[in-house]
């Protein structure tokens, strides 16, 4: 045991451990963040020989569903609060991430990169859009925020459209939505707005809901109807944009 050791001796005891008639110096604690090296890790250990087999064999591809599962089960926890289902929904989400960097390590020139460059972009991007933190734009409120938010982006990304960097995968109310938003912004044309004469969001979508109904008696999909909207929308504004460039 420690204590027949001659001299003075450390013991590095876990948290709560008892030393009988010893002082006790605190030591610092883990920083946050600290297990994502872990998850980092544990990801490694899977992906390498005499780790899973099923993980080892694992592509872009193949893991692209569970990143949208796993994100639509995180947004479910955050609708019903529930701090618990949170923690571990958006646990699986960051698997998501860790795991597609995992493999896009062991890719080809081109293609390689690391959860380190992930990370890096992220924070460099963080960075650069908030000069007003880290930077010297002064203070901001939050519409001046936003609006040097999509500044920043818009000299980034050089687009030419409001429909560049839109996922199109997301559900179409969505979809039309985030293109209404930016075409606005642009001063590009938006579709003439509906009368509404719901008096809260509840009753909205009580009224979008018969509409559903009233459509499925029909055979219609709503989503495949609002999507083709929203289509032949993206390709005006693309027109759009593409005739005030041209001017």
């Amino acid at each position: 045991a420690a204590t027949a050791l001659p001299g003075e001796v450390v013991v590095l005891a876990a948290a709560g451990e008892e030393l009988p008639d010893a002082p006790v110096v605190d030591g610092a604690p883990e920083p946050p963040g600290a297990r994502l090296l872990d998850a980092v890790a544990v990801m490694d250990r899977l992906r390498s020989p005499g780790g899973c087999p099923w993980d080892a064999e694992q592509t872009h591809s193949s893991l692209r569903g569970y990143l949208l599962e796993e994100a639509h089960e995180a947004y479910d926890a955050i609708v019903d609060d529930d701090p618990v289902a949170m923690r571990e929904e958006l646990g699986d989400v960051l698997l998501q991430v860790v795991f597609h960097a995992r493999v896009a390590a062991e890719a080809g020139p081109g293609r390689r990169f690391t959860i380190d460059d992930v990370a890096g972009e992220l924070v460099d991007k963080l960075v650069r859009r908030h000069p007003h933190v880290f930077g010297d734009a002064g203070p901001r409120d939050v519409a001046q925020v936003e609006q040097g938010w999509e500044e920043i982006k818009k000299a980034e990304k050089q687009r030419r459209s409001p429909t560049e960097g839109v996922s199109r995968s997301q559900p179409a109310a969505s979809w039309g939505a985030a293109l209404v938003r930016r075409a606005g912004r642009a001063g590009l044309p938006v579709p003439e707005p509906a009368e509404l004469s719901a008096r809260s969001p509840e009753e909205l979508g009580e009224r979008l809901l018969a509409v559903v109904a009233g459509a499925a008696q029909r055979g219609w999909d709503v989503e495949d109807s609002l999507r083709e909207a929203v289509r032949r929308y993206a390709g005006e504004l693309d027109a759009a944009a593409a005739a005030r460039g041209e001017d």
